[in-house]
């Protein structure tokens, strides 16, 4: 049975691979690089004990050299071309190579050279994954933050003309304030003299008037010598006429001013005739040290050595204050936070020892996790709110919830992002919050409009993004990508399936507890099933997990109030 190709996993990631040996039907967990056969455990042991086969390089099944594929020779039809001519660069059969076109030339096995083609595209996908496309969204949070930060700075520039504006017109009522005072004042200096100038002439006339009655009453006089004597007394002879002026009233001389004259007085806004500063971003070089796909808490460096072990071992067990483990959450310094279907949520050391103790309303679905900061939030589901704990014991209400009732929640080793399942009226939904609290995204249905969820019950997030939600109705693991996007559903690998705990590891494995069939199933980041982990170790009601520090995966069942923690990688 030929291996299957990344390429030719099924959308739905429910192909399930089987042992490449004749009539075995077992789980394919292992691979043959020279045979090119998948192979269960079993198999792979009865192989490695063959003499003929004994040194054969047998790998886990993600580990396998991809399988050169069989072409005909189109010379010689019953020839398969397997050598590459390092001179033409033409692949060949071996009659091929006898020929004298290719007499004295360099062959190279086929093979070797599809493998290293298939090495460099792999390295060329990770240098994508790993280095540019994180970079690229880097870019893109920095161009985003620019925008905000430039609409931010134009607006401070209107701010500012306008309070320059204000300032000038409030200068400019000042000086027209005064000139209207001004000239006030010198409308009151020539109206005082006007008036003066009238009243003389008010004065004359009645001067005049009087006058004119003196020289009638010595028209009555009947005596001669006593006409002639008023007519020559001086108080007879008529005053000249008082002098007035005109008023010389003020002339007001518009000021010369342009545009230019009010840019001036105002200001201007100019852009400075610099070179924009490229931004900065790590070389590949500098990306293969820092930007592996992992958790930033883990060294990148441990990931390159793992790999999954041919067998599981127990490092350690101990017995937590609650009555059973429904949900396990890794805190600081490998302290767990361990709940049952009470509402009781302890924290306890690594001897299981209770170190605080907090009553929810949670039962049991996974309903508390730990941030980056080592602030423990959980969900409640009674007052439809998310509460946070600080490292200093003090419960704030962090998130409300309104009409949603919250479940799952998991907080993102990647950026901090709070991912929370919710249920109202039947459907489920996941809603991703800022670390500050602010809802940023709601994720409902696919493509077509297909609801995704109906009770989100446990959720965690991949290396790669991924938001990996087990959802006790609809009987599945629902993976969908940062976008929101439906990437597959897992329903197992039998009829019935109830899943439940769910995490990730360094790999990008996603571990998850199947209730009804008491097994911890692994698939890799596309939802192709690997194998079945702790087989044997007869696991009864598995519920929780979780990988430690130390990538040790921590195991907590429904039966018993046991942590277990087992060392699967190597």
């Amino acid at each position: 049975m030929m291996a299957l190709s990344e390429s030719q996993i099924p959308p739905d990631a429910q192909h399930y691979l089987v042992c490449g040996t004749e009539d075995c039907e077992k789980s394919c967990q292992f691979y043959c690089n020279n045979c090119h056969q998948q192979m269960c455990e079993q198999c792979r042991n009865e192989h490695q004990k063959n003499k003929t086969t004994k040194n054969h390089e047998v790998v886990h099944y993600k580990q396998r050299k991809q399988q050169l594929l069989v072409e005909k020779c189109k010379i010689h039809s019953t020839k398969d071309i397997d050598l590459l001519c390092e001179e033409c660069q033409i692949p060949l059969c071996y009659k091929c190579a006898t020929t004298k076109e290719h007499r004295g030339h360099v062959f190279t096995d086929l093979e070797i050279v599809f493998g290293e083609k298939v090495t460099l595209c792999h390295e060329e996908i990770a240098k994508i994954r790993n280095h540019f496309e994180p970079t690229s969204q880097n870019l893109k949070k920095e161009i985003a933050a620019d925008v905000k930060e430039i609409k931010k700075i134009m607006e401070g520039l209107r701010t500012s003309m306008k309070a320059e504006a204000e300032s000038l017109k409030n200068l400019v009522d000042t000086v027209i304030s005064d000139y209207i005072e001004q000239t006030n004042q010198i409308e009151q200096s020539i109206l005082e003299t006007l008036n003066r100038q009238n009243e003389e002439i008010d004065a004359y006339m009645n001067y005049l008037k009087d006058l004119v009655k003196t020289y009638y009453g010595y028209l009555s006089l009947s005596n001669i010598e006593q006409l002639s004597f008023a007519i020559k007394s001086e108080d007879l002879i008529i005053r000249p006429i008082p002098e007035t002026s005109k008023p010389v009233p003020p002339v007001f001389t518009a000021g010369q001013y342009s545009k230019e004259d009010v840019t001036k007085l105002l200001g201007r806004i100019t852009v400075p005739n610099t070179k924009p500063e490229n931004r900065k971003m790590k070389t590949i070089e500098t990306a293969s040290k820092h930007l592996k796909p992992t958790v930033k808490q883990r060294k990148s460096d441990v990931k390159e050595k793992l790999s999954l072990s041919s067998s599981v071992t127990k490092v350690r067990e101990y017995k937590v204050p609650v009555d059973r483990v429904y949900h396990v959450s890794l805190g600081k310094s490998g302290r767990l936070w361990v709940s049952d279907c009470s509402g009781n949520l302890v924290q306890t050391d690594l001897q299981g020892n209770q170190l605080q103790k907090i009553q929810t309303s949670g039962r049991t679905e996974g309903y508390h996790t730990v941030t980056q900061e080592g602030d423990l939030i959980y969900t409640d589901k009674d007052n439809k709110v998310i509460n946070r704990i600080t490292p200093e014991n003090t419960i704030i209400e962090f998130i409300k919830t309104e009409l949603w009732v919250p479940l799952g929640i998991h907080s993102s080793h990647i950026n901090g992002d709070i991912l929370v399942g919710m249920r109202k009226n039947g459907a489920g939904k996941v809603t991703r919050y800022k670390k500050t609290g602010t809802l940023i995204q709601n994720i409902e249905c696919d493509n077509k409009g297909q609801k995704l969820y109906d009770i989100p019950h446990n959720i965690t997030e991949n290396l790669n993004g991924d938001i990996c939600t087990s959802d006790k109705d609809k009987r599945a693991l629902v993976v969908v990508d940062k976008a929101g996007q439906h990437r597959f559903s897992y329903k197992g690998q039998r009829a019935v399936f109830f899943p439940r705990g769910v995490c990730t590891d360094l790999l990008g494995h996603i571990l998850l507890c199947d209730y009804y069939s008491d097994t911890l199933h692994l698939l890799d980041q596309d939802g192709q099933f690997l194998c079945l982990l702790l087989t044997q170790q007869g696991v009864k009601d598995p519920y929780s997990v979780c990988v430690d520090d130390d990538n040790n995966l921590i195991f907590g069942k429904t039966n018993t109030n046991t942590v277990t923690v087992y060392k699967y990688l190597q």
